[in-house]
């Protein structure tokens, strides 16, 4: 049996199990609702309703000449820095009215990192569906009689795709299910930071939030054609190692409900007025004349 037909499953299932296995476990261990897993996942998703079509309206508008393109010298980086500061913004200004409106009982570090467990987890869950629907259509066409229903112009070109697919080695398969555990953790910080608007009552959290999305994607988008597959996968795990840092670094002790501490430390006369009853006041109201 051909190890690939493993692999590029494997691929697709962790990219859909490892965000499950991580919602179960944070839920389970800080006893935490899923709803602020959910409304993370809903927030990523809402965002990508504005950003993909922003960005193919930008494409459109500079393919038309509608926008002055830059000098050729300046393109990829151009490039670079309108792809990361588009997903910066799209993402970090939902992820601000995510808190700001829709989980306002989000003020712990618990509960950010669970938010951004979820707007990293629907991305890998969504992008883990898509890798297993390839798989199964790559698997499909190399059946004959399926490769036969390909219209005759188009017959060539999935052949080659098909035959590009399967002669790929075993760990190149892997690698977006390696990169789905690398981007999670730097969407839980893109979380953290964006909730210390609220906690700290600044701003500045939110612009640093974009800042990074945007040094993070840039990055990627600039690198890709000059370093290769790997060295990319490396960078996006140092990304991932330093958001993880940064998440412990900023996170604060949980709130706690102050009453049970106040009535435990309370004057015994102020908790026996909390037991008064009508009779007892009766009987009490002339006690002073």
């Amino acid at each position: 049996m051909n190890i690939l037909y493993l692999t590029y499953f494997l691929n697709g299932f962790l990219m859909i199990a490892m965000p499950l296995a991580l919602v179960i476990y944070l839920t389970r261990a800080w006893k935490l609702s899923w709803r602020f897993w959910f409304v993370g996942a809903a927030v990523f998703i809402l965002s990508q309703v504005g950003h993909i079509p922003f960005n193919a309206g930008l494409t459109t508008l500079f393919q038309n000449s509608l926008l002055p393109h830059p000098p050729a010298a300046w393109k990829d980086g151009f490039n670079a820095i309108v792809l990361g500061l588009s997903a910066g913004l799209f993402e970090e200004l939902s992820r601000y009215a995510m808190f700001r409106w829709w989980l306002k009982d989000a003020r712990s570090w618990r509960k950010a990192v669970l938010a951004g467990a979820g707007h990293g987890g629907s991305e890998a869950m969504i992008l883990g569906v898509l890798a297993l629907l390839a798989y199964l259509n790559l698997v499909l066409l190399q059946n004959p009689t399926i490769l036969a229903t390909v219209p005759a112009d188009q017959l060539e070109m999935v052949k080659t795709q098909v035959a590009a697919y399967w002669a790929a080695p075993w760990y190149d398969t892997l690698l977006g299910a390696f990169e789905r555990l690398c981007t999670i953790p730097v969407h839980i910080c893109f979380a953290v930071l964006v909730l210390q608007t609220f906690i700290r009552k600044q701003w500045f959290w939110v612009w640093l939030a974009v800042l990074y999305h945007a040094i993070i994607d840039a990055c990627a988008v600039f690198f890709m054609p000059y370093v290769g597959i790997y060295w990319l996968e490396i960078m996006i795990a140092g990304f991932s190692l330093l958001s993880i840092l940064i998440v412990f670094k900023l996170r604060q002790p949980e709130p706690v409900d102050p009453q049970p501490a106040l009535l435990a430390s309370a004057p015994q006369g102020i908790l026996n007025l909390v037991e008064e009853t009508p009779d007892k006041l009766d009987d009490s109201k002339y006690s002073n004349a």
